[in-house]
C-alpha cells in the first residue's frame, strides 16, 4: 500500500486577509457531533484529516477519532489511531543520542549503498541546551559566568557536535546553551500555536500547533493551547523522519475549575493539589483538560504551571484550550498583531477557540470532577515524591512522622534514639553550625515549572525584598542558587529592583538551565556532607522544581520538597523544614522584633501590580532577537561543514552507537529466547530515574573506572547526561542509581548477583560476565515499571546489557514503547499474578517461546523458568 489522494479534501475551506489566501481542514462540516468533542481531540481530529493519505494515517483513524465517545474505555475496548504531530521539540540530554543516531543512520546508509544525505528531519525539530550547566558555583557575585566557563570547558565536544548538527541536517534548529529551559522557550518563543505552512499555489496552509518532545514535561506547552507530551527519544527520532505515532485514543477526563485562588497562595500550590488530586484518582495514559469559569481567573504562566506537571499526576496532556487570554500571551511575548489576527479567525472558524464562561462550549467528557479554586491552601510536596503533597501547616508533625515510619515513599526509618541526632562544623567565618534532621542544605528556585511564571518569580523577588528590609539572612552553608528559566526573567526581575534583594540572601543567578531540578546541584562543602554522612542525618533540600524522587537532587539531601520559590526562600531563611511557620519566627528585626513568614508574604494582587508594570513585549523581543546567535564561546566554536560526522576513537562524548552495526536489508528472523537469566529483581515504582543514567558519575562506579582508565580525572567526570553521547560511559551508568532496592542482594545501590558463581558484582560487569558466557538476560519487576521522565537511554541501557525481555506486572507507557523500539520484549504478569505469588526469587533460568510468524498486542506467551510454566501476557508497543 502507498500514499494516496486525501479523502477528506472536499472539506478544505479557505479565507483571505490583506491579500493572502489561508486554506484550512472545516472539521466543523464533517461530523454533526464535532462540537462534543473534547478540544484536545479535536487537534487529534484535525491532524488525521489532513495527513490522511491511507498509508501512515488511514481513513479508519478519522473515523475512529470521530467516533470519540464518554463511553471510551480504556483496557476494555481499546482504539488505536495514529497521530502526526506538528514539530519535535528536544533537549540536550536527550538530543545528543538523537542526533548522535541521525549521524550513524547516515554512516549505515552509506554502507548500505544509499545516498547520506538523506538522512535528515522531516517533521521540524528544535533543540535547546539547557540541561548541561550545573550549580558549581553559588552565593558569589560571578557564578553564572564562572559556572558557564565551566560549562564549556566540560561539554565542548558535545557542543561541537551539535553545532555541527545543526549544519549538517535540514530542518533542525539549535538554541544555543545559556539561553534558557527547554518548555520556557518553547512556551515564549518556539510554540506557533498555529501553524503557517506555504503551500505549493502560493496560499498559505493553517493547522493546529502540536509536539512532541523527548522530555517528559513537553507538556508544559498544553497551557498555550499547544496539544503536547514527553515521548522517548526512540519514538522522537521516528517523528523526525516523517512517521506517525501509533497511540491509544484516550480516555478524556474533564477537570473543572471554579472559584478564585486566595490572594496568599500561589499556582505552586494549585497545581500541588492537582497532582495529588489527579494521581489518587488515576489518569495514567489519559488526557486531562480543564473547564470551568475558574480557568479564566488564571494566566497563561499558571495554567503552563499545571500542564508542566502533567507527568507528575500521570496523565499524557493537561490540555487547556486556546481563549483570548492565550492570544493576549501571545501578543505579550512579542508575537505579531497579524499573526494573532490569523490564529483567531481560524480558530474560530474551526470552533477551537474556548469562552470558558460559557458552559454551552464545555464538551463531553468520560469523567468531570470539579475544583474549588478558594480551598487550595499553601504547600509543599515530599520528601520523596511530586504527588505527595502535604500542606505547610501540616509540615512539623508529618516530617516528624516520616522520620519514624518505614522506609518507603514517606518514610525513613530513624530509630526513636537517633532521631534527636545532630552534628557541628566550623565554617570559613570562623562560627560552629550544627545539623539535625530536617536541616535545609539546598534551597534552589529553578525548573521550567515555575521560573516560567513571573507570579511566582516576582513573588519570591518581593518577598526576599522584604526579608532583608526586617534583617533576615540565610545561614552561609545553605546552598542557594536561582536559575531562571529564560533571559527574560532576569530581565524582569532586574526591571522590578529585586535582584540585589535575591542576592543578599545568597539567591545569586547561577545560570540559564534545569540545574538542580535534574540533579546538576553540584557539590556541597565537604564539612557539610561529612556530618551529615557521620551523623546518620536526613537532610534536605527545597526546590521550585518538579521531580524529587531519591537520589536525583542531591546524594546527601535524603528529604527533598517541591516548593512555590517563595517558600524555597522562607525555608531556607528558616534553615529547616520542620518549622511551624504561624507559631514560629524566622528571625528578629533591628528592634528584636520577631519576624514571621505572615510579615513578608506578599498577596497575588501586590504581585499582580508588580507584574502588569514590568513583564512587556520589548522584553521578549529584546531578548529572543538574539537568541540564536548565542554566547561569545558558543559563536566561536569551529565546526566542518561535511554532511558525515568523523567520529574520534579517543573521545568520551560522542561515539558511533553499535545499533547499527551488521544492519542489512532484510529483517532477522525472530528467535526465543533460551536458559536467561535474571540480571535484576526489583520492587515497585521502579522509575527511569532507577534506570537511565542521570546525575554525577560515581567515583566507584563502572563509568568511573572507565574514565579513569582513560587518564579522566574526577573532577571532569562531568555528569552521565553530558556523557549521553556515548554508550560505553551510559550501558556503565545504567542502574547505576544508589536507591535502587535489587532483591537478589542485601544492600541498597547498583549491585547485583552473578548467579552461577554467586559473586556480588556491579551491575555491569555481572552483565559483562554473562555476555562473555552468551547468557541473555532479563528483568523481572514489579508494577509501574518505567515511570517517571521519558529517557531512551532507560531502553538502550538494558539492549546495550544484553537484557532481552522484561516481566512486569505493568508498565509505564512511554517506557514500554522505547522497550519495543529496542527490540526488548515488555511481558506482563496475567492478573492477579506476580513474582511473588508464583514464588519467584530471581536466580532461575528462563525460557521463553516466542512464536515465528511475530508477536501481537495482548497475545499469551509462554515462558518455562527452572521447569514451572505459567503464562504472561505480551504487550506490544500501542503507542
Amino acid at each position: 500500500m502507498s500514499a494516496g489522494a486525501n479523502p477528506f479534501a472536499q472539506f478544505e475551506k479557505s479565507f483571505n486577509q490583506a491579500g493572502t489566501t489561508y486554506k484550512y481542514f472545516d472539521l466543523v462540516s464533517i461530523d454533526s457531533k464535532y462540537d462534543q468533542l473534547p478540544y484536545s481531540i479535536r487537534v487529534l481530529l484535525e491532524s488525521a484529516v489532513r495527513n490522511c493519505d491511507n498509508f501512515h494515517i488511514l481513513e479508519k483513524d478519522v473515523q475512529s477519532i470521530l467516533g470519540w465517545s464518554p463511553a471510551l474505555k480504556q483496557g476494555s475496548n481499546d482504539v488505536e489511531v495514529s497521530f502526526k504531530p506538528a514539530r519535535v521539540i528536544l533537549q540536550d540530554f536527550t538530543g545528543v543520542p538523537a542526533v548522535v543516531d541521525f549521524a550513524a543512520m547516515r554512516d549505515a546508509v552509506l554502507d548500505l549503498g544509499g545516498n547520506p544525505e538523506k538522512i535528515n528531519p522531516i517533521c521540524p525539530a528544535d533543540l535547546v541546551i539547557d540541561h548541561s550547566v550545573q550549580v558549581d558555583f553559588a552565593r558569589v557575585p560571578d557564578a553564572l559566568s564562572k559556572n558557564q566557563t565551566l560549562e564549556f570547558e566540560r561539554n565542548k565536544e558535545r557542543f561541537t557536535f551539535l553545532k555541527w548538527g545543526a549544519k549538517a541536517f535540514n530542518n533542525m534548529l539549535i538554541v544555543p546553551p545559556g539561553s534558557g529551559i527547554v518548555h520556557q522557550v518553547n512556551l515564549e518563543y518556539l510554540a506557533r500555536v498555529v501553524f503557517e505552512n506555504d503551500a505549493t499555489d502560493g496560499s498559505k496552509i493553517l493547522y493546529p500547533d502540536s509536539v512532541v518532545g523527548t522530555d517528559s514535561h513537553t507538556t508544559m506547552i498544553n497551557g498555550l493551547g499547544v496539544l503536547g507530551w514527553g515521548v522517548g527519544g526512540i519514538e522522537a527520532e521516528a517523528v523526525m523522519l516523517g512517521q506517525s505515532i501509533s497511540m491509544l485514543l484516550p480516555e478524556v477526563i474533564g477537570y473543572k475549575l471554579v472559584g478564585k485562588l486566595s490572594p496568599l497562595v500561589t499556582s505552586t500550590d494549585l497545581v500541588l493539589t492537582i497532582t495529588k488530586h489527579l494521581r489518587q484518582l488515576g489518569v495514567v495514559g489519559k488526557f486531562v483538560e480543564f473547564y470551568g469559569p475558574g480557568v479564566a481567573e488564571l494566566s497563561i504562566a499558571d495554567r503552563a504551571t499545571i500542564s508542566n506537571m502533567c507527568p507528575e499526576y500521570g496523565a499524557t496532556v493537561g490540555y487547556f484550550p486556546i481563549d483570548e487570554n492565550t492570544l493576549g500571551y501571545m501578543k505579550q511575548t512579542n508575537r505579531s498583531e497579524k499573526k494573532i489576527d490569523i490564529i483567531r479567525e481560524y480558530l474560530r472558524a474551526t470552533q477551537q477557540l474556548r469562552d470558558y464562561a460559557d458552559a454551552a462550549q464545555d464538551p463531553k467528557f468520560t469523567q468531570s470532577i470539579t475544583l474549588d479554586l478558594a480551598t487550595v491552601v499553601t504547600s509543599v510536596s515530599g520528601p520523596k515524591r511530586p504527588h505527595d503533597r502535604v500542606s505547610v501547616s501540616d509540615m512539623p508533625e508529618d516530617f516528624k512522622s516520616c522520620l519514624s515510619s518505614p522506609v518507603g515513599f514517606k518514610g525513613f526509618a530513624i530509630a526513636p534514639e537517633a532521631q534527636a541526632a545532630f552534628g557541628e562544623f566550623q565554617w570559613d567565618d570562623g562560627k560552629t553550625y550544627r545539623l539535625q534532621h530536617g536541616s535545609v542544605v539546598i534551597a534552589a528556585i529553578t525548573s521550567c515549572t515555575n521560573t516560567s511564571n513571573p507570579s511566582v518569580m516576582l513573588g519570591a523577588g518581593m518577598l526576599a525584598k522584604k526579608a532583608v528590609e526586617k534583617g533576615l539572612t540565610i545561614l552561609p552553608y545553605v546552598k542557594t542558587s536561582l536559575s531562571p528559566g529564560s533571559g527574560v526573567v532576569t530581565y524582569y526581575l532586574k526591571e522590578s529592583g529585586v535582584i540585589p534583594y535575591l542576592e543578599k540572601l545568597g539567591f545569586d543567578i547561577v545560570g540559564y538551565g534545569c540545574m538542580t531540578c535534574i540533579g546538576n546541584s553540584g557539590p556541597l562543602d565537604e564539612n557539610v556532607v561529612n556530618t551529615i554522612e557521620k551523623n546518620g542525618l536526613v537532610c534536605a533540600g527545597v526546590l521550585s522544581g518538579n521531580r524529587n524522587f531519591e537520589g536525583r537532587i542531591h546524594p546527601n539531601t535524603r528529604a527533598n520538597y517541591l516548593a512555590s520559590p517563595l517558600l524555597v526562600i522562607a525555608y531556607a531563611i528558616a534553615g529547616r523544614v520542620d518549622i511551624d511557620f504561624e507559631k514560629e519566627p524566622l528571625g528578629v528585626d533591628a528592634n528584636g522584633k520577631n519576624v514571621f513568614l505572615r510579615d513578608i508574604w506578599p498577596t497575588r494582587n501586590e504581585i499582580q501590580e508588580v507584574e502588569n508594570k514590568h513583564v512587556i513585549p520589548a522584553m521578549f523581543q529584546e531578548v529572543y532577537s538574539k537568541i540564536e546567535l548565542g554566547s561569545e564561546d558558543w559563536q566561536t566554536l569551529q565546526v566542518s561543514d561535511g554532511k558525515l560526522f568523523s567520529w574520534s576513537n579517543d573521545s568520551t562524548y560522542i561515539k558511533r552507537p553499535p545499533f547499527f552495526e551488521g544492519m542489512t536489508r532484510d529483517l532477522p528472523k525472530q528467535q526465543s529466547i533460551q536458559k536467561a537469566r535474571c540480571l535484576l529483581f526489583l520492587g515497585d515504582s521502579v522509575t527511569t530515574d532507577h534506570i537511565s543514567p542521570a546525575g554525577s558519575i560515581a567515583r566507584n562506579s563502572p563509568a568511573a573506572r572507565f574514565l579513569s582508565d582513560r587518564s579522566i580525572t574526577p573532577r571532569d567526570f562531568n555528569s552521565y547526561g553530558s556523557r549521553r553521547g556515548n554508550d560505553a560511559i551510559m550501558s556503565r551508568g545504567t542502574f547505576a542509581n544508589i536507591r535502587l532496592v535489587n532483591k537478589l542482594v542485601t544492600k541498597t545501590g547498583p549491585r547485583t548477583v552473578h548467579i552461577p558463581s554467586q559473586e556480588e558484582l556491579d551491575i555491569f560487569d555481572a552483565a559483562e560476565r554473562y555476555r562473555e558466557e552468551g547468557t541473555p538476560l532479563v528483568l523481572v519487576v514489579g508494577k509501574d515499571y518505567g515511570s517517571g521522565s521519558s529517557r531512551d537511554w532507560a531502553a538502550k541501557g538494558p539492549f546495550l546489557l544484553g537484557v532481552k525481555a522484561v516481566i512486569a506486572e505493568s508498565y509505564e507507557r512511554i517506557h514500554r514503547s522505547n522497550l519495543v523500539g529496542m527490540g526488548i520484549i515488555p511481558l506482563q504478569f496475567l492478573p492477579g499474578q506476580s513474582a511473588e505469588t508464583l514464588n519467584l526469587n530471581g536466580r532461575e533460568l528462563y525460557n521463553i517461546s516466542l512464536p515465528e510468524s511475530g508477536l501481537k498486542p495482548g497475545q499469551k506467551i509462554q515462558v518455562e523458568v527452572s521447569y514451572t510454566l505459567w503464562k504472561v501476557f505480551l504487550f506490544y508497543c500501542y503507542n
